[in-house]
């Protein structure tokens, strides 16, 4: 029989993201065969080994390929799951979905809308989110007044934050649109783009994803699904 690692055979499941996955694996949360597993090269062969996670046996036979696109409306939170019961984005998806195990590749903050991807494939979310692979994201801003072309280019030239200076990006003017500028990073901090806004002394009022690499929101209305082809992926 044919065997593989073990972070590849658990993220192939659907169990989980390969980032969370390898945090289990750290951890010493998962075991083959009775015995705790830390290595992610860990050897495994499908129907024969058995492997728990946090105590429960996992059924480790390949998932069937789902890839969702999604108009992520605001107010609703990029997780699957909440502790203090707000609603998340598997709330609104559509019933036939809700038990595949889904997760959100990458995320938006509460108050943005737009393009969310959603998959049972830990190497999927893997190759669209790690800074290597430079997965364009494309965002649609509305801001108060215009930039001026100084900050055009700063923001063009990257961006000193906290955390760090952002990749260059590309920034253009948007007509008869609600929003103002589209802004083009392939980077995926934490309220990114509305950092570089402030930094150069525009808050950001509206926010919207409109593509990740070739995958584009289109005419998606928000709160509605559609299924991606892996073509779209690679």
């Amino acid at each position: 029989m044919e065997k593989q690692s073990l972070l590849k055979t658990l993220t192939q499941a659907g169990i989980g993201s390969r980032r969370k996955m390898s945090v289990a694996i750290k951890e010493g949360r998962v075991s083959i065969n009775g015995e705790v597993v830390t290595g992610f090269n860990s050897p495994v062969t499908k129907g024969k080994d058995r492997i728990v996670l946090n105590g429960k046996q996992l059924d480790i036979k390949a998932k069937s390929f789902v890839c969702l696109k999604l108009n992520k409306p605001k107010g609703i939170l990029s997780t699957t799951k909440d502790e203090r019961g707000r609603r998340t984005i598997i709330d609104i998806l559509p019933r036939k979905y809700r038990h595949l195990y889904l997760y959100p590749v990458g995320r938006l903050d509460k108050n943005s809308t737009g393009l969310l991807l959603l998959t049972n494939n830990g190497d999927l979310a893997y190759r669209l989110t790690h800074p290597r692979f430079e997965k364009e994201k494309e965002y649609e801003v509305q801001i108060q007044c215009e930039l001026n072309i100084n900050e055009i280019h700063r923001l063009e030239a990257g961006i000193k934050l906290e955390d760090g200076k952002t990749a260059p990006a590309t920034v253009k003017k948007l007509r008869d649109s609600d929003y103002n500028y589209a802004i083009t990073i392939h980077e995926g901090r934490k309220h990114q783009v509305r950092r570089m806004f402030i930094s150069i002394g525009h808050r950001v009022i509206k926010l919207k994803r409109v593509r990740i690499g070739n995958v584009k929101l289109g005419n998606l209305k928000e709160g509605q699904v559609k299924e991606v082809s892996r073509n779209l992926l690679e």
